[in-house]
């Protein structure tokens, strides 16, 4: 098996859990971070031997194989570009870019270099997700003609809660869309075969002004009382609901948040089919519910025998519960397996798959916007 050497950029919630799930692996080693805020304080806590503000220094310096993007949307462009020029293998945090016109651009630079090119769109990797794929490529629920779930989140549910992704300078044209709803929408997308041809958005905005606390938090972190605040005009949505439709001829809506106070980060899809409908629901991620008109629902675990066909998905015995580190962990196994072998197709989410979710959070935007049905053209 090859040995790769990997450096992670942007070492915040994210970033960590790169780190842990590369190191799982076995043979991948991080040799390297490069960070903004408390390098050096990150690099001896997660025993990294080497540590850069510049990232560009990073990869001219070391002899990388691959580079993991966890930074803020706006910066992934230009990273990912001086890395692929380089012939580096690239893993990128979603969403892929801030407009389709950057997605592009990566998409036919890592054509034009053959290098790795993937987006970590890890709840592919949950074994149920791809089981549900493989059953509906079978027909074992008939076909789908409906698609109904929801992403949502609290970690924003307060004035006071404050991010760099709740401006569009740093965020892009949407933010909860972007940020949790490109996961959903891929997420459908891949277990059905489907492709979304048309939508109709509705966006809102609950705190149009936001509290920025003075004293820098991280992701996910609460203001106290003591804090001092900045007054912040937000121009990205809270909440959105989208509608749509599929090349298939399957009806499907969505609902994003991150203001559902105590919804942690819960994600639902239910697919209905002509034989059956079948339910995966984030909270209880190693189940999924088939369900049944005319005898009892059936509720299929994380079994390797079970669910045969995503056996190589699957590291721990029934019972044992394989979750967000382990989706993360599988995503990468499959990428730098692919790295290894070009012959190997991974079921992970590539540039083209960034691609296609900045082209359908463009054209939701625009139905937003317009509060029409807008067509995706590609």
């Amino acid at each position: 098996m090859k040995k790769f050497k990997a450096a992670v950029i942007g070492v915040g919630f994210i970033g960590v859990a790169h780190i842990e799930a590369l190191r799982r692996l076995g043979n991948v080693e991080v040799v390297a971070i490069s960070d903004q805020v408390a390098l050096k304080e990150k690099a001896e806590k997660y025993a990294i031997p080497n540590y850069y503000e510049d990232y560009k220094q990073m990869i001219d310096e070391l002899d990388l194989d691959f580079i993991h993007i966890c930074t803020p949307n706006n910066t992934h462009y230009p990273i990912a570009k001086y890395a692929i020029e380089r012939n580096i293998n690239v893993v990128l945090e979603k969403p892929m870019t801030v407009s389709v016109a950057e997605a592009k651009a990566l998409v036919e630079l890592a054509e034009t270099k053959g290098v790795v090119a993937a987006i970590n769109f890890h709840n592919r990797l949950y074994p149920a997700c791809t089981y549900i794929k493989k059953e509906i490529e079978k027909g074992s629920y008939g076909d789908i003609f409906s698609m109904q779930g929801m992403y949502v989140q609290d970690w924003l549910f307060y004035q006071t809660d404050y991010s760099w992704r709740l401006l569009s300078k740093t965020s892009g044209k949407t933010r909860a869309v972007a940020d949790i709803g490109s996961h959903w929408l891929d997420l459908v997308e891949y277990m059905t075969g489907h492709q979304i041809t048309e939508v109709l958005a509705e966006f809102k905005t609950a705190y149009e002004t936001r509290k920025k606390a003075t004293k820098p938090l991280e992701t996910f972190a609460k203001a106290t009382a003591d804090m001092t605040y900045d007054d912040i005009a937000i121009d990205t949505e809270d909440i959105a609901v989208v509608t749509f439709r599929t090349n298939k001829g399957a009806l499907g809506n969505v609902y994003i948040s991150q203001m559902v106070a105590g919804k942690k980060n819960s994600i639902n899809v239910l697919l209905s089919g002509t034989k059956h409908s079948v339910t995966w629901h984030l909270e209880d991620l190693e189940h999924v519910l088939v369900g049944h008109r005319d005898e009892g629902n059936v509720i299929i675990p994380k079994d390797a025998q079970m669910m045969s066909e995503v056996k190589d998905q699957i590291d721990y015995p029934s019972g044992h519960i394989e979750g967000f580190p382990d989706a993360f962990k599988q995503a990468f196994k499959q990428i730098y397996h692919a790295a290894e072998d070009h012959t190997y197709t991974p079921l992970v989410a590539q540039f083209k798959d960034g691609l296609r979710m900045m082209i359908l959070d463009e054209k939701i935007y625009e139905s937003a916007k317009s509060r029409k049905w807008v067509k995706i053209d590609a």
